[in-house]
């Protein structure tokens, strides 16, 4: 990462908020597994899909709603309190002994996160307002969260081999605590947002998917993710304690062998993106997410024996390196599929619709794998993840450039874009450039004009 981005004092607060508010929320996922498994047993697989189900809710009612008012609040202050909330519910947790109680409060924990995400993203352009800091530091957000995930569950196993879970929870208080202090220190402009912007704001990123190829083919691909992302958050506790007869640190380590593999594809794959391009890697990405569901239905239908945790662990780690080839390239697609203008609403729309697929595959994982066990389970999960490795294939194709012939109208568009087209019929105008739907470019070209 280059150290000119973190030469900006308040992203580099802003930042550091960020991370310690990701950390905290990765000790709370280990530790609300283990709750779950204390209060429910053998249904905990039910209590944790319910319970991230709600968390899919919020994130896809509520984020684009809090991103579209993002600019209406004191900006500096919101964030404060919105980790102020998260980290006060965090704290209530452990004192909880009713399953319902975990409802209520990860709903309204979930509701917390889903407002501050996109409050956060909003911050970024105004106080990185170079278009290339500004991309450094969306590439920033996705190492520090796939760090997370192999970080969070491995200092999780170090702390639950001398603490009980339950300490876990003050953790993450403290990470919120720190978080709220750093962003006390920074200085967040406030944003202006002019009027009958919201509902043109809510919109324009999901047109941007409905009417961009690629775009279409990561949705699903979203679904890939999740299908297969479930069974290591909903399942995980369930099968390491239950079938591999492991303790609470077993969790821990399962879930940071699927981090390990997402960490290992994120440091080895920009320079194979640079010679691939995005397509042949988010497709490799979820053949190897299709497999990893395939290696862990094998396990779920093999006896129990000493291969079993090493077994289990490659299978998680797979699945966590499908998930990167995946993930990684995201930010990639979404960059050259907008302008710069409209890339927030469409990182708003990939976040809530990502999430939508999310909100599909948890209540199926966990209620599926209480009432019919894990084979079936993930043979479910295994036919989403094939259908929305089938839909990619078609939906994005693969003669993707990113300069594309096409023709305009005379009178259809605005005439300063057409100062370089050659007219190769009366009224009917021709050039090449950079295609992105915008204002002059509602729909997709069907095809490559030939020059007259």
């Amino acid at each position: 990462m280059s150290t000119s981005l973190f030469a900006h004092r308040d992203y580099r607060l802003l930042f550091t908020a960020q991370v310690a508010a990701l950390f905290g929320t990765g000790l709370t996922t280990v530790a609300l597994g283990l709750l779950a498994y204390e209060l429910a047993g053998g249904n905990a697989a039910i209590v944790l899909g319910t319970a991230l189900t709600l968390k899919m809710v919020a994130y896809v009612t509520v984020a684009p709603i809090a991103g579209a008012y993002a600019g209406l609040l004191p900006r500096r202050q919101f964030l404060m309190a919105l980790n102020g909330i998260r980290g006060a519910i965090v704290l209530a947790l452990p004192f909880v002994d009713q399953i319902w109680q975990i409802y209520v409060l990860i709903t309204l924990l979930q509701i917390a996160s889903a407002a501050y995400t996109p409050t956060y993203q909003a911050v970024l352009p105004d106080i990185l307002p170079d278009e290339r800091d500004y991309t450094k530091a969306l590439s920033a957000a996705q190492l520090a969260a796939t760090m997370e995930t192999l970080l969070s569950p491995m200092l999780a196993a170090l702390a639950l081999s001398v603490i009980s879970f339950h300490w876990l929870f003050v953790g993450t208080g403290i990470g919120f605590v720190i978080s709220i202090g750093l962003v006390m220190g920074a200085r967040v402009p406030d944003a202006v947002v002019g009027d009958g912007k919201i509902g043109e704001r809510l919109a324009a990123g999901l047109r941007l998917f409905a009417a961009t190829p690629r775009l279409r083919g990561l949705l699903g691909l979203n679904l890939v993710v999740a299908a297969a992302g479930s069974v290591v958050m909903v399942n995980t506790v369930n099968y390491a304690r239950d079938v591999l007869g492991g303790d609470q640190s077993g969790v821990a380590m399962l879930l940071a062998a699927n981090g390990f593999g997402t960490m290992l594809v994120a440091l080895t794959l920009p320079r194979i993106l640079d010679r691939r391009g995005e397509r042949p890697v988010m497709l490799t990405g979820a053949a190897v997410l299709v497999t990893g569901l395939a290696a862990a239905i094998a396990l779920s239908t093999a006896p129990t024996g000493q291969w079993s945790w090493a077994a289990a662990l490659t299978t998680w780690a797979v699945i966590g390196a499908g998930t990167g080839l995946v993930l990684t390239p995201t930010g990639r697609v979404l960059r050259r599929s907008a302008r710069a203008e409209d890339r927030p609403a469409l990182f708003a729309a990939q976040f809530s619709l990502s999430h939508l697929a999310w909100l599909v595959t948890y209540p199926i994982t966990g209620w599926l794998a209480t009432m019919a066990g894990f084979t079936t389970t993930w043979v479910t999960l295994a036919v989403i993840a094939a259908v929305g490795t089938t839909a990619a294939l078609r939906l994005w194709p693969s003669d993707d450039p990113a300069e594309i012939t096409h023709v305009h109208e005379l009178g259809t568009t605005d005439p300063a874009i057409l100062s370089d087209a050659v007219e190769i019929a009366p009224g009917r105008f021709q050039h090449t450039h950079t295609y992105v739907i915008d204002r002059n470019h509602p729909r997709w070209p069907s095809g490559v004009p030939a020059m007259a």
